[in-house]
């Protein structure tokens, strides 16, 4: 089944509907008719895409975010909105603005995309979470990877846990957002676009420059550093 973004814009009533692929399933195509100039590859191209723009005209990932980026781009960030996500197992119901509701979207369509970097974040589409904050954005990024590596381990590859290549993979994905930004700039009269895409920016610039210090501020959720016998003494006031 598909994932289903329903926008109801709370000053009108009106609502938009846009329905995407889970990553298990096959694509939704919403590859518009008439593709627009920024969606060539040639156009601001990534300067790490690995494709070869005299093989390929269009950018995967601009092909994919044309139809959203076209039904929003007049409209401005803070818009108000309620959003429902509703997948397969679950619904999810958020009031925000419209910027954080097309940042969880446009997330989930690059993730599926075609693009040779993007598609590295397919197994995060798996488990698509909508309006994650930037702690379960770091939990999911390096839980998806370290699981990675352990069937790496499995299969006799190598496995990297020490997370290295998870700070180059977002690097690299700083790259192709900022590429995607610029693409989307030419198209956008309002900013919700290029709000949601920024937001989406700093998560992953979250990863590739800080991991370490994210990590360590999540370590007492996963760890009990806590001294039962101190504890104890605190609660009772005596010794055990």
């Amino acid at each position: 089944m598909s994932i289903t973004y329903l926008f109801k814009f709370i000053e009108n009533g009106t609502e938009l509907r846009i329905e995407t692929a889970a990553a298990e399933e096959i694509k939704v195509e919403r590859i518009p008719v008439d593709p627009a100039p920024w969606t060539k590859l040639e156009y601001c191209q990534c300067t790490n895409c690995p494709l070869d723009r005299t093989q390929i005209e269009r950018c995967p990932a601009a092909l994919d975010i044309q139809p959203i980026v076209e039904d929003f781009r007049k409209l401005p960030g803070f818009t108000k909105v309620e959003v429902s996500v509703i997948t397969s197992n679950r619904e999810y119901h958020k009031t925000t603005g419209l910027e954080e509701g097309l940042r969880s979207l446009m997330g989930l369509v690059m993730a599926n995309s075609a693009c040779p970097i993007l598609k590295n974040l397919k197994p995060m589409a798996f488990t698509h979470l909508p309006f994650a904050s930037q702690e379960e954005f770091i939990v999911r990024s390096v839980g998806t990877y370290l699981l990675r590596q352990y069937y790496n381990m499995k299969d006799h590859e190598e496995a990297d846990w020490n997370l290295d290549g998870l700070v180059s993979l977002n690097r690299e994905l700083q790259l192709v957002n900022q590429a995607v930004w610029q693409r989307v700039h030419s198209a956008c009269e309002g900013d919700s676009n290029l709000k949601a895409l920024l937001s989406f920016f700093t998560l992953s610039s979250s990863v590739s420059y800080s991991l370490e210090s994210q990590l360590k501020k999540l370590k007492g959720r996963f760890l009990d550093e806590t001294d039962p016998l101190k504890e104890f003494e605190t609660l009772t006031g005596s010794k055990p």
